[in-house]
């Protein structure tokens, strides 16, 4: 073993040594109040970010890239597991950074490193900790967004509702803005639930619909022209006044299709 590779593991062992004070220490000066198991697993979390800082002094770039990503992708499925904010993994990166900073600058005096094994040893700490910061980012916004993601894919289906009243009537109440998505899932479960539950007839409710555009309209008529072709029978109700103008102003031929002024009175007729 060379003299510089006995330096570099002289630091990294400065390093270590002093792992467990810096992980205490740290506990205290962020006024840890969580429950046990989170504090202990943040205790494990640090005690892995300073054992990759450490590594990073000896071995190669892409050892420690390596190492540091599974750390990257650990951290930030604990912190979506805990409910914790990305920037308090962000702050203990910066934290160590310091922390193992002055550690690498007092061992390299202790050790009378060259300047260019100086340089050497922080532009490889560096460049480990600007990449726990990429990475770490990068991860959890893509985990955080697919959460996001599925919570809305559960509630646009739920906003969508076929309910089943009779044996051949189903409503699709709608309520609130409709856009682009909602208006294909609109179409998408409309088609399928109405298959599914073998029904002869649905009554697409506007009451709760603020607004019609041209969108909306065509999305809405292209409905019930599907539905029909499946042998689903589609009534409108619930127009109000302000809706109603508004399909006439854009040219909306409504004359082949039953519409009723609200779900009571379509109900009864289709009943009788």
């Amino acid at each position: 073993m060379n003299m510089e590779n006995t330096k570099m593991m002289g630091i990294a062992e400065a390093i270590l040594s002093l792992k467990e004070s810096m992980v205490d220490q740290r506990a205290v000066d962020n006024h840890d109040n969580y429950s046990s198991k989170i504090s202990k697993d943040l205790k494990v979390w640090r005690h892995n970010l300073i054992d990759i800082y450490a590594q990073s002094i000896n071995n190669d770039l892409e050892t420690s890239y390596i190492k540091l990503k599974k750390w990257g992708e650990q951290a930030v499925d604990l912190l979506i597991e805990l409910d914790l904010p990305l920037d308090i993994a962000i702050e203990e990166i910066r934290n160590y950074r310091d922390r193992i900073g002055k550690i690498i600058r007092d061992e390299a005096e202790k050790q009378q490193l060259s300047y260019t094994e100086f340089y050497d040893v922080l532009s490889r700490f560096n460049s480990v900790v600007d990449r726990a910061v990429h990475w770490l980012s990068i991860s959890y916004s893509k985990k955080y967004y697919s959460r996001i993601h599925a919570a809305e894919s559960v509630a646009l289906e739920l906003s969508v509702p076929v309910i089943k009243v009779t044996d051949t009537i189903g409503i699709l109440p709608l309520v609130g803005d409709i856009d682009t998505k909602r208006a294909h899932e609109l179409m998408d479960k409309a088609l399928v639930k109405g298959t599914q539950l073998e029904l002869d007839h649905i009554i697409l409710d506007l009451s709760g619909v603020p607004i019609i555009d041209t969108m909306v309209a065509d999305r809405i008529f292209k409905v019930i022209d599907a539905l029909g072709l499946s042998g689903i029978s589609a009534i409108l109700t619930g127009i109000r006044p302000e809706i109603a103008q508004t399909m006439i102003n854009l040219g909306i031929n409504i004359s082949n299709i039953p519409i009723y002024s609200s779900l009571h009175i379509a109900m009864k007729t289709l009943q009788e």
